[in-house]
Order: C-alpha cells, then sequence, then structure tokens
C-alpha cells in the first residue's frame, strides 16, 4: 500500500474529516490548557470530558485510558501538563457502570480471550474491585507525586454516565 493510499474501512471517517477541516477555525493555538485544567478519564465513548465541564476547545488537557486510573503514562501527561501547558487543576473521573469497575479480571480476560481467538491469561487488564478506594488511592498517588506542586488541586470525581452529574469524592 503505497502512503498516499488508504484502506477502504476509513473512507466514511475522512469524509466527515473534510467536512470539520472545511469550517475548522482553531488553527495556530498554542495547545495551552486555557482553563488551567487537567482531566484523567476513562475512555469510554459516553463520556465528553469538554462537554460535561463547560469547557471548549484548547480548554484542558485529556488524558483517557480503561477505568480512568493514575497509570505511570497518564501521570507523566499530568507532570507535563503542570510544568508546561498551564495545568492548575487535576481531575480524576473514573465513571458508573465502567467495565473495568464492574467486571472481574477473569471475566475480562475470558471474553478477550473469546474475541481474540487466543489465551490471554497471561495479560493484566487491572480492574478495579472497588472504584471509590481505587480513586482515593489515585489522588493520593498525584497530591504526593514529587513533580507536582502542592499549589495545583487534585481532585477525585465519580462521573455518573446516566445522569450526566460529577459526584466529588475526594
Amino acid at each position: 500500500m503505497s502512503e498516499t493510499s488508504t484502506p477502504q474501512g476509513f473512507d466514511d471517517i475522512l469524509e466527515a474529516n473534510r467536512d470539520y477541516a472545511s469550517t475548522f477555525t482553531s488553527g495556530g493555538f498554542d495547545g495551552i490548557a486555557k482553563a488551567g485544567i487537567g482531566i484523567v478519564t476513562c475512555m469510554d465513548s459516553r463520556i465528553e470530558p469538554l462537554k460535561m465541564l463547560g469547557l471548549e476547545l484548547g480548554d484542558a488537557k485529556i488524558f483517557r485510558n480503561p477505568g480512568a486510573r493514575m497509570s505511570d503514562n497518564a501521570l507523566e501527561a499530568l507532570v507535563l501538563g503542570v510544568h508546561l501547558l498551564n495545568v492548575k487543576r487535576i481531575m480524576i473521573v473514573p465513571h458508573t457502570r465502567c467495565a473495568v469497575g464492574t467486571n472481574s479480571e477473569e471475566l475480562i480476560r475470558e471474553k478477550v480471550s473469546e474475541s481474540a481467538g487466543v489465551d490471554v491469561t497471561w495479560h493484566p487488564f487491572n480492574v478495579v474491585t472497588d472504584q471509590v478506594k481505587s480513586l482515593g488511592m489515585d489522588v493520593h498517588r498525584v497530591r504526593s507525586h514529587p513533580l507536582i506542586p502542592e499549589t495545583v488541586q487534585v481532585g477525585g470525581f465519580m462521573y455518573d454516565v446516566d445522569t450526566g452529574l460529577l459526584d466529588q469524592k475526594f
């Protein structure tokens, strides 16, 4: 396949992107978080991080992963956000009815093994057995990190995918 050809499976996406680009007016923006917010949330498609907080494009730095966990990569993103991208407040936002918060490691491995057609018992999926407890540990991990100054506010919130409301836990 040449560099200019694309798989047929993305034609609809590329067409939608051309429509988007035809009215795009945000070019040249510097990428600094204008509202000073850093968000770690789940990859779940029911979550619209900017909209749920009344923010706009460019207001926040967003890192998404399964379960909104404070992985090493998420922490790295926050450190960079704080020191290079104007992040002054950090929100960690898991959500209700999360697959990694409501299934066992065994069940997720079973489902992935079935879908992949191979044994995946060797792969960790890092399920969360107690979302609130895990959220508290993640908030503590950020607050106690030597590269996150005490001046940065860190909060832990649970997002309800059925009501759209945030509930601050920490």
